[in-house]
């Protein structure tokens, strides 16, 4: 009998332990870190804690994302973070919003962006803690990016030379003109990564990729509850998909052709991390790109010549002869002002920082910086602020933006988007031959939907109808 008391006992306090651990976690130390914020001048939509604003923000994007039209609008900021939108006309640019438990400092003003990364050193910031245990099995720590870009242009000239061959084919076999463009992209951008990076082939890797396609749908197109303590217990299954996702990903990146090139875990987690900062971005800037140009294709026009102008009749592209693409270069700063691919930036203080003596901002205060919001700011563009306007890009590398920090098409500071060198070239190679050999218009079955997998994609893919010019 006495030691089934003690067992009783013991059973006991466990239970009341963890009953403690819950009840601070989910509303006591949250609740005082509310009341922190709140001192320091830093309000916003007030939290129903253990879910914070989750359920506003999960009913309001539900609600939002689920808008397709055939008519295309690049308004779309209030479609993809219809939350954020509403909050804005509430709270102004700089407020605070909860995800569970975790306090965000919301910022779509550049005055503070400034302030933010002039007067905080780099070592002060950080990954969101949240976010790193969240994707862990999507990222790795760090990232390497080889400064041997002129070697690359060969293999990106010939990657896009295949994919275009492709299309000739799939043009001369079929009644009709239309192709659906953003798979092939994809799949050329994967290559030209895989290739560049790490030497392997995507048409022999493919399946490591189409893991890592699969692991960012787990990641962030199901119902999870981010920043809820013990949330991901509430959602087993897609946590353990995940987490089964991330270790297949590392297992096949360890054997066979990524044997010479990963041979530790440092560098697969490098893999994961270019699959996002080379692959992604160039994929998708490019695929937005010819949505823009097919509906504008005035522009269209003007880079042909343009290429005619620097290219000539050379038959292979040169490293040298893409800084002579001006216009080109408008229209690519255009196309990530109204659609960027990573429409905000992550950051988490790692101590108090004081912006003024009205603001200080805890330390672990996580902060979203959103992007695409002062992109599409008319307050900092002007009335034209949703019009493709590439010739806005020509004498001012800001685009007329009313303060330069309102325009960050790859983040700021010390974090900027390691991968945006190999974009530029990618870019300009790829829409270079692309427009070489074909004309386009868009597909009258094109549906309009933005949204947002971590990265702004079209929700329908992009059909395209095509012209191959003599």
């Amino acid at each position: 009998m006495e030691h089934m008391a003690m067992a009783v006992i013991f059973f006991f306090f466990i239970i009341l332990y963890l009953l403690c651990r819950l009840s601070l976690s989910c509303w006591v130390f949250p609740f005082l870190t509310h009341r922190r914020l709140k001192k320091n001048g830093l309000t916003g939509p007030s939290p129903s804690f253990p879910l914070g604003n989750l359920s506003e923000m999960k009913k309001k994007t539900n609600t939002g994302s689920s808008s397709c039209t055939n008519s295309i609008s690049h308004d779309i900021y209030s479609t993809l973070f219809p939350h954020f939108a509403r909050w804005r006309n509430s709270h102004g640019k700089v407020f605070v919003y909860w995800l569970g438990t975790e306090p965000f400092l919301y910022i779509a003003d550049p005055v503070l962006v400034k302030k933010l990364s002039t007067q905080v050193s780099a070592k002060n910031w950080g990954k969101p803690t949240v976010f790193k245990r969240d994707r862990a099995p999507m990222f790795g720590n760090g990232l390497i990016m080889s400064d041997c870009l002129k070697a690359m242009v060969s293999l990106m000239v010939e990657t896009t030379r295949t994919m275009l061959d492709t299309w000739t084919t799939q043009l001369r076999n079929s009644d009709t003109r239309e192709i659906d463009v953003e798979k092939s992209i994809r799949e050329t951008a994967g290559e030209i990564i895989a290739k560049a990076s790490f030497g392997i082939s995507y048409q022999s890797d493919h399946h490591v990729f189409e893991k890592f396609r699969a692991l960012q749908i787990s990641l962030f197109q199901t119902k999870r509850l981010l920043g809820v303590p013990f949330g991901k217990f509430l959602y087993l299954k897609q946590a353990l998909e995940a987490s089964r996702l991330g270790k297949e990903i590392n297992q096949l990146d360890q054997q066979g052709s990524f044997r010479k090139a990963l041979t530790t875990q440092q560098l697969v987690d490098e893999c994961k991390t270019f699959f996002f900062s080379g692959h992604e971005t160039s994929a998708l800037s490019i695929i937005w790109t010819m949505l823009l140009l097919a509906t504008n294709p005035e522009w269209q026009n003007e880079l042909r010549e343009e290429i005619r102008e620097v290219v000539g009749d050379n038959k292979e592209l040169h490293f040298n002869m893409l800084a002579g693409l001006k216009k080109m270069g408008w229209v690519m700063n255009e196309v990530f002002r109204l659609y960027p691919s990573g429409p905000n930036a992550q950051r988490q203080a790692k101590d108090d920082i004081r912006v003024s003596e009205d603001l200080t901002i805890p330390r672990g205060t996580n902060l979203w910086i959103d992007i695409v919001g002062m992109h599409h700011d008319s307050e900092l563009w002007g009335e034209d602020v949703h019009e493709f306007k590439p010739e806005r890009f020509k004498d001012d590398i800001n685009g007329g933006c009313k303060h330069k920090m309102g325009f960050l098409p790859f983040g700021f500071g010390g974090r900027m988007c390691i991968g945006r060198n190999l974009s530029f070239l990618e870019y300009k190679i790829v829409l270079t031959l692309i427009l070489s050999r074909f004309s386009f218009t868009m597909s009258p079955t094109y549906c309009h939907c933005p949204s947002t997998l971590l990265t702004m994609r079209p929700s329908y893919g992009l059909p395209l109808v095509f012209q191959p010019l003599d």
